[in-house]
């Protein structure tokens, strides 16, 4: 007979599956802790946007606390790389173990080099391989400059209006062939071959059977995820729905996987076998709008009842709760959703609204304001400033206010006993 796990409980899975059911350690966040989180989610989607920080810093943050970020460069830049860049969800940090695999099933092709004369693609292949094979990490345009490419832009706008160099490093990136050593502090990739990054054993050339790497990803994906659907586990790696079904049967027929109910769940819902079953959860984060416990909309509009879209790219006079916006988890509950912005010329962590869902518990603005001290600290910003949009934006206001002043009579105190 097929198990029933209850709402709440499924939820309390998930939270456990991401390292997102317990509170947060206290002291010093060590490189270990950060590696074993980054083995637990197994990929971070990487994003450009910095109106707050970028949004891979933030996982880390949401599940360990204030931590220094060059832990993550150092995993990612520094041998043995325990991350790698490569496509999964979108543009990510994986695991190194994780690439081959990836590599079989990635099909990315519109990123690169799609529609350019053949004959041009062949020749800036060879001399960028032979540029980067005898080259620290380069940038797009310090291939360009290595290789003496140049060229006239076209008048068209393909993509992001990449020139043909670059065009050719991300299709050679997408190919595997090539990888990110680091990236600058204007966050451009610098391109080197992906056998210089990636660790032994794992090679740059191992081609793994499909089926086989299809069964290790889902797998994969379904242990991050604790419980979910055939869509859930095909998202979380973006590869095909169809594959990804064939591999949750598999897994289901060796017992990695159990089939249960959900109430409200009307696809079929499998639970991994490892998966913990936690009877509280007592987390509490701000989660960035690309974190993995929210990458499949649907999942977190069954599992929390909290629709959750990205306004970024919708225009500011059409946008329902603003352009950054971060969910904010209480316990099991989403309970609320915040606009933040880094005004770092001014040291502040700016709230440009605050909106609260339908059953967020009497305490949510005093937990807000706390998370937002602790995330302001973390990113060296002196204050919380609450602008007057939303719902929660009076009563979050209130409980900042309470906590500066709070924090001025611990200081004039400590300055009297000294």
């Amino acid at each position: 007979m097929t198990a029933r796990i209850s709402p709440a409980q499924a939820r309390r899975i998930a939270l456990a599956a991401q390292g997102l059911a317990k509170e947060r350690p206290t002291g010093l966040v060590t490189a270990r802790q950060v590696g074993r989180t980054f083995d637990r989610i197994r990929l971070l989607q990487i994003d450009s946007v910095n109106v707050l920080v970028r949004s891979h810093y933030l996982p880390f943050f949401s599940r360990l606390g204030g931590y220094d970020v060059d832990i993550l460069h150092r995993l990612a830049g520094k041998a043995p790389r325990r991350m790698i860049e490569y496509w999964a969800h979108e543009a990510s940090y994986i695991k190194p173990e994780d690439f081959a695999d990836l590599r079989q099933w990635q099909r990315r092709h519109w990123v690169g080099a799609a529609g350019m004369d053949p004959d041009v693609v062949q020749d800036l292949t060879a001399r960028i391989l032979a540029a980067l094979a005898s080259s620290r990490g380069l940038t797009a345009r310090a291939v360009a400059d290595r290789i003496g490419h140049e060229e006239t832009r076209s008048t068209t706008d393909w993509g992001w209006n990449w020139n043909a160099v670059k065009r050719v490093l991300e299709a050679l990136f997408e190919e595997g062939l090539v990888s990110a050593a680091a990236r600058t502090p204007q966050f451009e990739r610098l391109y080197t071959l992906t056998e210089k990054v990636l660790p032994a054993p794992y090679e740059a050339t191992h081609r793994p059977h499909p089926e086989e790497a299809m069964l290790r990803l889902i797998e994969a994906a379904a242990r991050a995820h604790g419980i979910g659907t055939v869509k859930c586990f095909a998202d979380y790696y973006r590869v095909p729905a169809r594959a990804a079904a064939g591999a949750v049967q598999a897994l289901e027929a060796d017992g990695t996987l159990e089939r249960v109910q959900v109430d409200g769940w009307k696809a079929d819902v499998y639970l991994h076998g490892d998966a913990a079953r936690p009877r509280r959860v007592a987390g509490r984060a701000l989660l960035s709008p690309f974190d993995s416990m929210v990458f499949e909309r649907q999942r977190v509009e069954q599992l929390f009842g909290f629709r959750y879209r990205i306004e970024i790219y919708t225009p500011a006079e059409k946008r329902t709760y603003g352009y950054y916006v971060l969910p904010f988890l209480l316990g099991d509950r989403l309970c609320a959703r915040v606009d933040l912005k880094a005004d770092r010329s001014t040291g502040r962590l700016v709230v440009r609204s605050a909106h609260s869902e339908a059953d967020a518990p009497a305490e949510t603005a005093a937990e807000l304001a706390a998370e937002l001290a602790a995330m302001a600290g973390w990113l060296k910003l002196d204050t919380v400033a609450v602008e007057d949009s939303g719902d929660l934006a009076a009563g979050l206001g209130r409980e900042v206010a309470r906590r500066a002043r709070g924090n001025q009579n611990s200081a004039r105190h400590v300055s009297h006993v000294d």
